[in-house]
């Protein structure tokens, strides 16, 4: 039996979350009302994953989480609105060291949670095997850095006719993905050669928040790709949530594409879509596939083909990531150049496109 605390204000929301896991018939559920009732119930009943609110009553969402994380650290899926405010609040809950997060239909406490039922209960399943990432890991690695980033000149948009891109990167990434990335793109200099293309399962209300706090952390320039998009050295294209980004090739050099999300694909922004893509347009030669953190297999039988194709690929090693689902399955099919642990990751990127 999987041990589930569901910590939540709205006695409708708890009530409608029990329902949708007693269901299951192999989780024993429990309830706390805001964060102070949940660090007690965390203390003694041991939960093996803890679904939280970020928005309660005398302890927030955020403050619990920290306790949590601090005093005794587990698995915790975060339950957050679809606002612009409810996203940075999520984001930084993931950098707390939440595992993953539902958000709310509607932003709000809704009868239509049971439209996310299939997504929240694979989430929880997938949280209650996680392995807890090193607590702080991102935050250490970006530390060692912040002396060069503080003297950093302000980043400018490259100019016009800045030259065609020699290759690209192409990183997929799930679960855990926000912290994945905040120990790989602030690890990059900002003279990269090539440009980076990433598809982070994700919200669309999420990824533009994401693309702003992964740019005040790095060197390279980080954007949200919700337009056509010319690809540029040094930057790294975040593709727009609920969607697919495609590469595709225009007289001026290639670019990112915005495009409606896939019914082919389960998972969206679809990573396999854009690797496909990418070898439509690039000679595979160029491109190099960094599979990253996350749970099932989006990405692996794109990037598989890709080595196949004389590209060259990067799976995160199960040591690192959250949830060896992706990168696990691309190792299954022969398709890992190379198995790293994360903050290892733009090392090799560097050697690579040098």
């Amino acid at each position: 039996m999987i041990k589930l605390l569901i910590v939540d204000d709205s006695a409708l929301m708890r009530r409608h979350l029990g329902r949708i896991f007693d269901a299951q018939g192999d989780f024993q559920v429990s309830f706390a009302r805001n964060g102070a009732e949940a660090l007690a119930a965390v203390r003694d009943q041991q939960p093996d994953v803890v679904t939280l609110d970020v928005n309660m009553p005398e302890m927030d969402g955020l403050t619990c989480l920290s306790h949590i994380m601090t005093e005794s650290p587990r698995p915790v899926v975060m339950v957050s609105s679809l606002t612009s405010k409810g996203a940075m609040a999520t984001l930084e809950a993931l950098e707390l060291g939440a595992v993953d997060f539902i958000p709310k239909p509607d932003g709000t406490v809704s009868l239509n949670i049971d439209k996310i039922e299939a997504e929240l209960v694979a989430k929880v399943r997938a949280a209650s095997k996680a392995r807890m990432r090193t607590r702080n890991l991102a935050q250490r690695i970006r530390r060692q850095h912040a002396a060069i980033a503080e003297v950093l000149p302000r980043k400018a948009a490259p100019p016009a006719g800045a030259g065609e891109a020699k290759g690209l990167v192409l990183i997929g990434v799930s679960t855990g993905g926000p912290g994945a990335l905040d120990c790989v793109l602030p690890l990059l200099p900002a003279d990269f050669r090539w440009p980076i293309l990433v598809c982070q399962h994700m919200p669309a209300n999420f990824t533009g928040v994401l693309a702003r706090r992964l740019d005040g952390a790095s060197r390279i320039r980080v954007v949200e790709a919700d337009a056509p998009t010319p690809l540029h050295p040094g930057t790294a294209y975040i593709a727009r949530g609920d969607a697919d980004m495609l590469v595709a090739r225009r007289p001026a050099g290639l670019v990112a594409l915005p495009a409606p999300a896939s019914p082919k694909h389960v998972w969206h922004p679809s990573v396999d879509r854009m690797v496909q893509s990418a070898m439509e347009h690039v000679d595979p030669s160029r491109l190099i596939g960094v599979l990253l953190t996350g749970m099932g297999n989006d990405g692996a039988e794109a990037m598989a083909e890709l080595r196949a194709r004389s590209g060259r690929t990067i799976a995160e090693s199960e040591d690192t990531a959250v949830v060896w689902g992706m990168p696990q399955d691309l190792i299954r099919r022969g398709g890992a150049d190379i198995v790293l642990p994360v903050q290892r990751v733009a090392e090799q990127l560097e050697k690579w496109v040098r």
